[in-house]
């Protein structure tokens, strides 16, 4: 059975879509650790990161820069930080988040719980960016 990111890639179940190419896709964490967190993942299905090929963590890094940019852009931080955890869920993922410092990535603390439409709102207002 295919996972729950194989799923949303898919259509399976709906997201919040930022951007999509022929290896990744980045869409909306609905339990994000604030407004603006965006997760990337590669449309096989892989367990680790670091199993990914040269090529292909190359290319991830590519596609998510301008997301990272656009993240910088629309949302009140320092930078976009960068985490790749990959405990809760067994396909590779990275995450963006807009951070002002290093504890904006504690994924210990609680998240955000915000309401389809003001995800809507960020998802518009990301998508919006990235065409700028």
């Amino acid at each position: 059975m295919a996972g729950i990111f194989s799923r949303i890639i898919a259509g399976e179940i709906p997201c919040f879509k930022i951007a999509e190419n022929e290896l990744f896709f980045a869409f909306l964490d609905i339990a994000p650790m604030c407004e603006g967190h965006v997760l990337i993942v590669p449309k096989i299905e892989i367990d680790k990161f670091f199993d990914l090929s040269d090529d292909v963590l190359a290319c991830w890094f590519l596609f998510a820069k301008p997301i990272a940019i656009a993240i910088e852009k629309s949302f009140p931080c320092n930078r976009c930080g960068i985490s790749v955890v990959g405990l809760e869920v067994p396909h590779a993922h990275m995450h963006l988040i807009p951070i002002n410092s290093a504890d904006d990535l504690n994924f210990t603390r609680p998240k955000l719980k915000l309401a389809p439409e003001r995800l809507q709102q960020i998802q518009s207002i990301l998508v919006a960016a990235l065409k700028a």
